[in-house]
């Protein structure tokens, strides 16, 4: 089951605009063209056209509203896309091309993604001239990303120094997330990457700076995206969950970016050898303790290097004051999933029953439960919630109902029985064991056998569900088998057993019988 949520570009574009961000940095940060950026523009009363050919060398690009700097926050830009003048094969697939490049894809991995995705014909030398001229007309520049107090921070993990576990020192990982602005960092050392530890460090991050900053830049680590895609990346549900509840951004880098999270790469690799090298300890507590210290000692009390400020005085006088504040409550974990509606009108989270409306019998729902609620989505819509009940039992909202059903659990049980009864004694006796054993929950197990009725004889069923009595297993898939047993022995009554009985190469029985007389004779004690 996969557990996807696509990412909201509407949704992502809207808040990086309220950031301030403009057109250009928005399509250089997230890989979304100008273009599609300028149409789901709320600001915009008409959404763009989209010009033909290459967006990077469209003279005509959409322009900034009035007031926005098309600069962005970096120090430069890279000079315009321009496609080589010679036509060729890949010449027309110039707007596939471009964003790609921009990337920082190989001139392989482009001809292998336009063969597969767009079926494109021409050669693999093609697309590297193509590639050669674009990159000596058009030569990649880095820029340096300067963010406002409280605008950003970027997320990554690296190895600890050795922690003793179970008598074998094992390498842990550390959580580092920095303030782009101030190079304020919080670390903390954990032994997994799960996305629940990922969320737990966050809540403890935010709790030391006091606030949240606007957005979080982060690597395409699997806590926090399913699928790294170039264009549309897909963003782990239950970390999406965090970010809408603690009021940041989510951002992940491009692939092939890491240029994107450098202040936190750079962060990782400066508490790797200035606070952990060399070191080891006799627990994560220890470790984490150490960590606080050193934090709290050196690597906020430093000049940094290219702020050339105190980092604790930038952050407590100009960066604090900017972060959003800490969430009234705190994050509800929860679990996620996928459930087919069953023909009683409910789905099955963890043992329970619980119920949806009855025009979604046999569709598929997500289900978000913890252990104090189930939410039941449909299209990522909440169609039902209810509080968490114990396993075996039945929450069911009347409203989800058909009109004029309101039949109770003492009407169900003998609707049941008396259908069985109806087969013959044994199907009713075997329903009435099953309810004895299993209370509400075997009421499905009844309407199981009374499934098999349409596809075998009462005597069949009869017959298994006698079967099953004697053998003291009465349960839906023993009389099922049981069913399916009988009809295969029916079948070689046609004639095929009789067949079996004489064929030349099966003893007869008087030679099976003085095998074993002689046998009985051998192994008989001596007297």
């Amino acid at each position: 089951m996969a557990n996807i949520l696509k990412m909201d570009k509407t949704i992502l574009i809207e808040q990086l605009l309220k950031l301030g961000w403009s057109y250009r940095q928005i399509e250089r940060e997230t890989g979304i063209r100008r273009e599609t950026i300028a149409k789901y523009d709320p600001r915009r009363s008409k959404p763009a056209k989209v010009p033909a050919g290459c967006p990077s060398v469209d003279e005509n690009r959409p322009k900034c509203p009035p007031g926005e700097s098309d600069t962005g926050h970096s120090s430069f830009s890279p000079p315009p896309t321009r496609i080589p003048t010679r036509v060729s094969n890949a010449a027309a697939y110039a707007e596939q091309i471009s964003p790609r490049l921009e990337l920082g894809l190989s001139a392989q991995r482009i001809y292998q993604d336009l063969v597969s995705d767009f079926g494109f014909k021409g050669s693999y030398d093609s697309i590297k001239r193509f590639v050669r001229k674009f990159k000596k007309r058009s030569p990649h520049l880095v820029g340096h990303m300067h963010a406002s107090p409280g605008e950003e921070a970027q997320v990554d993990f690296g190895l600890g120094a050795p922690v003793l576990k179970n008598g074998r020192y094992r390498r842990p990982w550390f959580f580092k997330i920095v303030l782009s602005y101030s190079r304020h960092s919080y670390e903390e050392v954990v032994w997994k990457q799960d996305v629940e530890t990922f969320i737990r460090c966050h809540e403890h991050a935010f709790a030391d700076f006091g606030g949240v900053p606007a957005l979080i830049r982060y690597d395409n680590l699997k806590s926090g995206v399913l699928d790294a895609n170039l264009f549309e990346p897909e963003l782990n549900p239950l970390y999406a969950e965090f970010a809408k509840h603690a009021g940041f951004v989510p951002l992940p880098c491009l692939p092939r970016k890491p240029e994107q999270k450098g202040k936190t790469e750079s962060g990782v690799g400066y508490t790797k050898d200035n606070a952990l090298k060399g070191l080891k300890f006799d627990s994560l507590e220890a470790e984490n303790a150490h960590l606080r210290n050193w934090n709290k000692n050196v690597a906020r009390t430093r000049i940094h290097g290219t702020t050339k400020r105190q980092v604790w005085a930038v952050f407590s006088n100009e960066e604090k004051p900017a972060l959003k504040p800490l969430p009234a409550t705190p994050f509800a974990y929860f679990q996620i999933g996928q459930r087919t509606v069953l023909d009683d009108g409910h789905i099955e989270v963890k043992g329970a029953y619980y119920s949806v409306s009855h025009k979604l019998i046999g569709q598929k729902v997500q289900v978000r439960f913890n252990a104090e609620t189930v939410k039941i989505l449909l299209n990522h819509q909440i169609v039902a919630f209810h509080r968490t009940i114990e396993p075996g039992r039945f929450s069911t909202n009347k409203e989800h109902l058909p009109e004029g059903f309101c039949r109770t659990i003492e009407e169900t049980k003998r609707y049941l029985l008396t259908r069985l009864a109806e087969i013959g004694p044994h199907c009713q006796q075997a329903g009435q064991e099953i309810i004895l054993a299993r209370g509400q929950l075997g009421f499905r197990a009844l309407r199981g056998i009374l499934q098999l009725y349409k596809k075998y004889s009462a005597e069949t069923l009869e017959q298994a569900c006698y079967q099953a009595l004697q053998i003291h297993s009465v349960r839906y898939h023993t009389i099922k088998a049981l069913c399916e047993n009988r009809q295969y022995d029916l079948d070689l009554d046609d004639g095929r057993a009789a067949f079996l009985q004489h064929h030349e190469i099966i003893r007869s029985p008087q030679e099976y019988q003085h095998y074993a007389q002689s046998l009985q004779q051998l192994t008989e004690p001596g007297e």
